[in-house]
């Protein structure tokens, strides 16, 4: 057993020395963790309901949907979420008495993760593995109504896939990403997420651009035997005189827009209304509305309005923060930054880092069209974040003009030196990592709670 694990007084002390001791990166497989679990006593399987939330793109939001309502009727709600912006604690909000939900106090994840650390023996397995593990053992020691959990990477072998009946299951928008470990063709990836799928569990499947990724999650919840419902057959959602309508075969919905900005948060919101639904949490249109209304979701298209970062810029200009990292990612932000364009036009500029396991160039390729200039940055809390010289010839590639800088701070610097006053204030997207976003709300003096 490691001893050493006892003396880490604090959960970020306790995580660096389990990432000291553990494998980096992903090894997809069930076999470590389910072994750990065991001899915790398998809390996964003495948890509240679950709904298990994969996808490629939209299931961080389509998670912070259902918490806000489920939270606003009253209810109170296990999250386990991942990765975080600045601190470990934002992976696990534990419900709380009497509704709602709060990030874990230190004290207890620094105990639970010591727990989990002592029962592994120093076994190999990844520091994932572990914190997951951690979850599930927290919320099995605190009562709660219901308990979201949100896919790491994949489904079939992400360590979340422990549970053996979700009481439903929602397959957010299914793109290319993580190829490496998922595959290159999005039937393939899709096959990997449906792996969450469990016979005879109601299965939700969100908007889907690709055909084929749908068919795939579909084929899969028939042969399970699975009740299913897709979005833009079953269920549906548009914007109507500035009001949100939800439609499905209750019936309609008129409920305000969601506070989430983007078009596409519509379809999101949609997925976790139906959700919750499907998982026998039959919720009053006013507590859809309260949750609409009050839903966040730090890092993803989130514009900033004031703290230290801010008051470097260019007066007078626009910064929003997305930590997107893939195709389609960058395709939905792009879209909604073609909104805010609409309705005030600027020029837009991006100053974007990223890590080696992405694909810049189809991600630049969204703002080919849009972007006046890139300036890179390299993405400090991430030994793969790529070369910012590298990263500019990339979005070279895409079209762009970009150049490298050494950061934010200066990429802002650089902005403001080359301005011209008879110009409109620019739009500024800082983007392409949650690395990137998460060092940016720090510095901003700007942390999630």
């Amino acid at each position: 057993m490691d001893r050493n694990i006892v003396t880490q007084t604090s959960a970020a002390d306790a995580i660096n020395h389990l990432m000291g001791l553990h494998p980096k990166g992903y090894d997809l497989s069930l076999d470590r963790v389910s072994r750990l679990l065991d001899r915790l006593g398998n809390p996964q399987d003495r948890l509240p309901p679950v709904i298990h939330i994969a996808g490629t793109n939209g299931k961080g939001s389509a998670t912070a949907f259902c918490r806000a309502m489920l939270e606003a009727a009253g209810l109170s709600v296990h999250v386990h979420t991942s990765p975080h912006l600045i601190d470990w604690h934002e992976r696990y909000r534990i419900g709380q008495d009497g509704g709602g939900s709060a990030q874990v106090d230190d004290a207890t994840l620094a105990e639970a993760i010591r727990r989990a650390a002592r029962a592994n023996d120093g076994e190999t397995i990844t520091v994932f593995e572990i914190l997951t593990a951690v979850a599930f053992l927290l919320f099995s020691e605190h009562p709660a109504d219901v308990a979201l959990i949100e896919v790491g990477l994949g489904g079939r072998f992400d360590a979340t896939n422990v549970i053996k009946h979700p009481a439903a299951c929602l397959v957010m928008p299914i793109s290319l990403d993580h190829q490496s470990f998922l595959g290159d063709r999005v039937e393939l990836i899709a096959a990997e997420k449906a792996g969450i799928i469990k016979s005879g569990s109601p299965v939700v499947v969100g908007f889907q651009q690709e055909e084929a990724a749908r068919d795939v999650v579909v084929a899969t919840a028939d042969r399970l035997g699975c009740p299913v419902t897709v979005y833009g057959q079953d269920y549906y959602a548009h914007e109507e005189h500035g009001r949100l309508v939800y439609q499905d075969e209750t019936g309609l919905s008129d409920l305000p827009l969601p506070n989430l900005p983007g078009r596409h948060q519509l379809a999101n919101a949609a997925a976790a209304i139906r959700v919750l639904k499907a998982a026998g949490f039959d919720l009053a249109d006013s507590d859809l509305e309260v949750g609409l209304q009050s839903a966040e979701w730090p890092g993803r298209m989130q514009r900033l309005n004031g703290g230290r970062l801010y008051d470097d810029a260019l007066d007078g200009s626009e910064i929003w923060i997305d930590g997107g990292h893939n195709p389609g990612a960058g395709q939905a932000i792009a879209e909604m930054l073609a909104e805010l364009e609409e309705r005030q036009s600027r020029p837009l500029f991006l100053i974007a880092g990223m890590i080696n396991t992405k694909d810049p160039v189809a991600y630049f390729d969204a703002f080919s069209d849009m972007a006046r200039h890139v300036y890179t940055v390299p993405v400090t809390n991430s030994d793969a974040g790529i070369d910012p010289v590298v990263l500019a010839e990339e979005a070279s590639k895409a079209g762009l003009s970009a150049q490298p800088a050494l950061d934010v701070h200066q990429a802002l610097q650089l902005l403001k030196e080359d301005w011209d006053e008879m110009d409109t204030p620019p739009r500024i997207l800082i983007c392409g990592s949650l690395y990137l976003v998460g060092d940016v709300l720090m510095q901003n003096g700007l942390e999630p709670v």
